[in-house]
């Protein structure tokens, strides 16, 4: 999502153009949190929507939002007053983050649905290639835009800068707004969409447990990462320094952000050959011990940027690997068809909850160091760290195991369940509620008699 990776250098420039008057005005975190909130109402209203109504009318609903709202962020503007300013941009952040709140469930699930007609065995790495990894290119990209166009502005004329990296994200979805008024709803949910009526007490008693330990690891995933991705130019920038040109921050966030590529293409090939679940919990224990390692040699690492760079694009990559990749893909196999989008939704809403507190709490927890200034920097690695290890262990001992045929498994587990407690299923189909045709009488041809001959 370059939309979100690219308020972190806007946040950055902002505070060069504005001084104090940015840093310490509230509007300095709203920015940058915003859209968060906005993506957990986009996230939970669109699940609702393309379970309800189209995964594919939902996801050309909320490009239309995209663009709308980031041009219109890109113009922020009241009466030439600063705060005036902030205010706006910050409302429009909100609306920016409905909209990428509805790419989740209507493109993930639908993603998830349309794998079943990929051969056994590669039907993960497809999905992970055409969700999560697309998500880590618009990180890179999201990082590098903001590069260029600082470079293009002499490190100077910093409105430009900011409001020019901004709107260029308006070109994607629009992009994409084209492709996807050809998309065709999946298959599977045709068969098994829950339109007509959903049993809400029956599906909480069959999935509670198992959406609440999805829901968790997405939320201690996002905790850090995102905190860690906005902030990143702000890291480079405390390691050169106030006087450090755009360019030179802008250029080592792009590198830190490339290293989510090789995370992100190794990864989906491992999760074809552990699954979903293990690759998960293997990544996020090797990142906690990255990170473990950076807070203990911090004072070294920090002494070259480069060394920095490496250490740092390793522990975001490992985040890759391991939860970036498999958390989406869990939530949307983990689930029948008839309530994908809901579930997904939730659970990456309280994913996106966790990156929102996370870009609250983050600067807190850095003040926790005191006027130590490596003491600042490493408690952050040792928080994030701790939690990777406690999502390693919820993944391994409470999450099911994810195979080739998972979403037609659990379609037909749901049905038998829900066939239990004496639900009609026959109401789960995409035409469900529409009158059948009766078929035509075969026309019977009469056989002559042998013995009448």
């Amino acid at each position: 999502m370059p939309r979100l990776q690219v308020i972190g250098s806007v946040n950055t420039v902002l505070a060069l153009q504005y001084g104090a008057l940015y840093k310490n005005n509230s509007a300095s975190q709203n920015v940058s949190s915003i859209a968060f909130a906005g993506t957990v109402v986009g996230q939970l209203a669109f699940g609702y929507l393309s379970d309800a109504w189209s995964r594919n009318n939902a996801l050309v609903l909320s490009t239309i939002i995209l663009i709308v709202f980031t041009i219109l962020a890109t113009g922020s503007y009241y009466k030439g007053e600063p705060d005036g300013m902030f205010a706006m941009l910050t409302a429009w952040r909100f609306f920016v983050g409905i909209g990428i709140g509805g790419e989740y469930p209507a493109g993930s699930v639908g993603a998830a649905e349309s794998t079943g007609d990929l051969k056994k065995g590669s039907r993960n790495r497809w999905f992970i290639l055409f969700t999560n990894s697309m998500i880590d290119w618009g990180f890179v990209i999201g990082a590098f835009v903001p590069y260029v166009v600082a470079a293009a502005a002499h490190n100077t004329h910093y409105g430009t800068i900011w409001r020019t990296s901004l709107g260029i994200g308006a070109v994607f979805p629009i992009v994409l707004l084209v492709l996807r008024f050809r998309l065709k709803e999946p298959e599977e949910y045709k068969k098994e969409s829950m339109k007509k009526e959903t049993p809400y007490r029956l599906v909480f008693q069959f999935y509670g447990f198992r959406l609440f330990c999805i829901s968790l690891i997405w939320f201690l995933y996002n905790f850090s990462s995102y905190a860690f991705g906005i902030y990143s130019s702000s890291i480079l920038s405390g390691i050169y320094g106030d006087d450090a040109p755009l360019t030179t921050i802008f250029g080592w966030n792009t590198v830190i952000n490339l290293f989510y590529i090789p995370g992100t293409l190794i990864g989906a090939f491992v999760s074809d050959w552990l699954g979903p679940k293990h690759t998960l919990a293997t990544g996020v224990f090797a990142q906690a011990i990255i990170g473990f390692i950076m807070a203990g040699v911090y004072v070294h690492i920090t002494k070259s940027i480069a060394a920095f760079a490496v250490v740092f694009g390793i522990f975001q990559s490992l985040g890759e690997f391991g939860p970036g990749n498999n958390i989406g893909l869990l939530a949307s196999k983990t689930c029948a068809t008839g309530v994908r989008g809901r579930y997904y939704g939730i659970a990456a809403a309280t994913g996106k909850i966790g990156a929102f507190v996370g870009t609250w709490v983050f600067p807190y927890i850095v003040k926790a160091g005191g006027d130590n200034e490596v003491t600042s920097a490493q408690y952050p690695f040792w928080v994030a760290s701790s939690l990777c290890v406690l999502s390693a262990a919820i993944c391994l001992f409470l999450v099911p195991y994810v195979g080739q045929d998972t979403i037609a498994e659990e379609n037909a587990r749901f049905r038998a369940f829900l066939e239990s407690k004496g639900w009609d299923t026959t109401q789960l189909g995409y035409e469900s509620g529409e009158p059948k045709a009766e078929p035509e009488p075969e026309a019977i041809t009469e056989v002559p008699n042998k013995e009448a001959q």
